[in-house]
């Protein structure tokens, strides 16, 4: 199916196209031939996840293509403990249909309605210092090339080429299908707490390594912090109470958001906000299948800036952001994000070649962010900074080629895979050759 003349933007709006064609393919030989018309005609091709990204990876004002129809569970190995799907399968989805096979997802991040393909594409991640972002938990990818040729990779088969597509940007094909190494069913405890942001510096490095998965959220200008900790057991599932209800969707969504526009309208209340934000941060506990637990709803939309960084520089960041939030004095009320991820080998993973830190920024949508982001962003480049994919950034091809030891490798198959440039849209252009 084909429509044209439709405006797109991504979930926070601040990246906006109107493409000449949508395309909604439903079989590979579809996505094959779409290809091959946009060699023909010299026209580019991006694909579509569920624009959740904040750069413009996804965007073109030429030839969009969605996965949407592309949605499922295509083969299950019990055995192997391993999934092949289509590439456009949402996460929220996929675990549901994994748990009707007895099989989950090792790890996932906060947010579930992404794609499968564009989770991977742009390196999302969850948080623990045992599990790489989610990329790593890929074994299989089918990929249309930007020569409309139809690749099967694996480790095996493909070791360059597989390592590359782990996580690519949408820069050397159409990814139609992905092949996934699972694990079984499990339930894990969720642990939501309120603690002094310096205690919490001062056991930053036991707390991260004596939980499954923790993260942090601190508030600019307050000192409380919340802790969320998750790790794996046997006991019963929760019941959903109104009292968790009443946290998850109301206090977190509906009160958060009439908060968020009154720091828009006023935006010297911000730092006010931020510390009532702080003071109520809830303390609770639940239990719920793995899939189930790890996402939260976001229904206040923001933009976002996030920075993969060696593991051990956590502390010395967090600490030097404050004192650079206590300085200028910046209209933000949103929490920072703090996760941790193990090191891959992936060449273009922000987690290459070493145990990881991710820092997040998040300014409420329609609040001036760039001074804030540029500030924080020169923090992160001093301590060897590597920008999430999917997050906003400033870096350009010179230096993110500084960054990424296998960047002048990736780009050269990227050229050999796509060489008529059709998957190169502005955004990509800037990120790799000027």
């Amino acid at each position: 199916m084909i429509k044209s003349g439709r405006k797109w933007s991504n979930w926070s709006g601040i990246v906006k196209a109107r493409p000449r064609t949508v395309i909604y393919p439903s079989h590979v030989e579809e996505v094959v031939e779409a290809v091959k018309q946009c060699c023909r005609e010299g026209r580019s091709l991006r694909v579509l996840g569920s624009g959740h990204s904040f750069t413009a990876i996804a965007a073109s004002n030429d030839v969009l293509l969605s996965l949407d129809r592309m949605q499922g569970i295509l083969e299950v190995n019990n055995e192997a403990l391993t999934a092949t799907v289509w590439a456009g399968t949402k996460l929220k989805t996929l675990g549901e249909l994994l748990h009707a096979e007895g099989l989950a997802q090792e790890n996932l991040g906060d947010i579930d309605v992404q794609s499968i393909a564009g989770a991977i594409s742009t390196g999302t991640h969850g948080t623990g210092l045992q599990f790489g972002n989610i990329a790593t938990q890929v074994v299989g990818i089918t990929v249309v090339t930007g020569t409309g040729d139809v690749l099967d990779c694996t480790e095996r088969s493909h070791p360059d080429l597989f390592k590359m597509l782990q996580i690519s940007l949408g820069a050397l094909g159409v990814i139609v299908k992905v092949t996934l190494r699972l694990r079984r069913s499990y339930k894990l405890s969720y642990e939501s707490s309120r603690v002094p942001l310096t205690a919490c510096l001062e056991q930053l490095s036991s707390l991260a390594s004596e939980h499954r998965n923790f993260e942090l959220y601190w508030f600019p200008y307050a000192e409380p912090c919340q802790l969320k900790i998750m790790n794996e057991t046997e006991e019963p599932i929760t019941e959903r109470k109104i009292s968790s209800y009443m946290s998850d969707v109301i206090l977190e969504n509906g009160v958060f958001g009439m908060l968020s526009s009154m720091c828009r309208m006023v935006p010297r209340l911000s730092a006010s906000v931020s510390r009532l934000c702080a003071a109520v941060v809830p303390t609770s506990r639940k239990i719920e299948q793995s899939h189930r637990i790890y996402a939260t709803k976001r229904l206040v939309r923001f933009n976002e800036m996030e920075y993969n960084l060696p593991v051990e520089a956590m502390e010395v960041v967090i600490r030097e952001m404050r004192d650079r939030m206590a300085q200028e004095k910046y209209n933000v009320h949103f929490p920072v994000e703090c996760r941790f991820a193990k090191g891959d080998n992936i060449w273009l993973s922000p987690a290459y070649g070493r145990d990881s830190a991710y820092i997040a920024v998040h300014m409420y949508r329609g609040m001036p962010h760039e001074k804030y982001f540029a500030d924080m962003e020169r923090i992160f480049l001093k301590y060897g900074g590597r920008p999430h994919w999917g997050k906003l950034h400033t870096l350009k091809a010179e230096q993110l080629r500084a960054a990424y030891p296998k960047w002048d490798s990736f780009n050269e198959m990227r050229e050999k895979l796509d060489p008529n440039g059709i998957f190169l849209s502005p955004y990509l252009r800037s990120v790799f050759i000027h």
